[in-house]
Formats: structure tokens, sequence, C-alpha cells
């Protein structure tokens, strides 16, 4: 999927997510804020300046976010994580907001309470997406703006020191090995970083990037 259609996920299927930054001190702190603006490669979110977060987002400049959508069970549902950089843009697309959130009027009725408002752009940074309701689990990065890829081929990787003894490929909880050739190759897109496969090679051949 392209990097939209994530974002899109994120507004319509799930909408309030947990962000996360740092306190004065430098401790974690978390909040549930709407998306409530997305395009091809940002998403919009607003809060008073008021706010402790306010400060955070204007002196740190970088968040991390998480949502899941709704379902049954965990195992039918999406989840999203991404984190990276943002900025404020002031009033620029407060109206936008309010036109696409109209729940947000009931919050703040008159233009003179929007007073304290502030627009931010998350602009640039990486994304995981899991889609818990496939068999096998489905994981996939994406990125936001110029942010630079830096680990196209996963975080596991099996070297030539493979033999080809299958031992990985029985405990791999999401049978994401192909073994048709050696050394074996991790199927990236299923594969859950968990590192079990790491931990139980005889030969050391699958390495940590």
């Amino acid at each position: 999927m392209e990097t939209k259609q994530y974002l899109k996920i994120l507004k319509d299927e799930m909408h309030s997510v947990v962000f996360a930054t740092t306190d004065k001190y430098g401790l974690p702190v978390t909040r549930v804020i709407d998306i409530m603006l997305i395009d091809d490669n940002s998403l919009y979110f607003i809060t008073a300046k008021g706010k402790n977060f306010y400060s955070q987002l204007i002196d740190n400049k970088f968040v991390a976010l998480s949502g899941m959508t709704d379902g049954k069970d965990s195992m039918s549902k999406k989840a999203i994580s991404i984190r990276g950089s943002v900025e404020c843009i002031g009033k620029n697309k407060l109206d936008e907001v309010f036109k696409e959130n109209p729940y947000m009027a009931e919050i703040y009725p008159q233009k003179e309470s929007r007073i304290v408002l502030e627009v931010f752009r998350f602009y640039e940074g990486e994304g995981e997406f899991f889609n818990l309701s496939a068999k096998p689990i489905i994981r996939e990065s994406f990125y936001l703006g110029k942010y630079v890829q830096k680990n196209k081929q996963g975080l596991y990787y099996i070297t030539n020191k493979c033999v080809g003894c299958k031992r990985c490929v029985s405990k791999c909880p999401q049978n994401c090995i192909d073994i048709s050739c050696i050394p074996f190759k991790i199927k990236q897109k299923n594969c859950l970083n968990c590192g079990n496969c790491k931990e139980v090679c005889y030969f050391s051949a699958i390495k940590k990037r």
C-alpha cells in the first residue's frame, strides 16, 4: 500500500490514537489525540497552546503514536505505529479541521474559544502496519516525507553460515522462513521481529541489524 492508505486507516478506522512525547525531565508522557486530517504524505492534529503537550511538541518536535482498529478480539484488528518529526503550522488548516470533524464544534463552539488552538503536521518519519487478521500476520513498513529508509531488508536476516538444518523453521511462530534455497530467507512482510529464530540457531547464522 501507499503511505496515504496507511494514513487513511489511521484517520478513518482508528482516529483516536495514543501519542507519546517526553517531558522536561526526559520522562515519557502519553495521551489520546484525534487524527484530524491527512494528505498524501502527512497527518494533522491539534492541541491548545496552554497544554503541556503543546510545549513538548514545540521543544522536542518529535513524537511517536500508536493506534488500533476496533474488533471482536485482538486477532481481528489492524495496528499502526509511527514515529518522527512534527511542526506547528499555527492556524493554517484549522477551519478545515472543524469542517471535516464537526464534533469539534461541540467542544469549541465559538470562534473565540478556538483562539488557543493550533495545528501540527506530522511530516516525516517511519511507520509500521500490522494486520493481525491475516494468516500469517502481515507486517509492513512505510515512510513519511523524506525519511531515509534505514532497514530495507528487515531487522533479522540469515547469513551464509546457514546449513539448512530447519531448526529456525520449527520455532518460527509465523512460519515465515523460506527454505527454497540455502541460506534460508526470512519473509519480512510476515516476520514479527521476535528473534526466536536467532535464539535457536546452533550455527549463529541469524543476525540482528
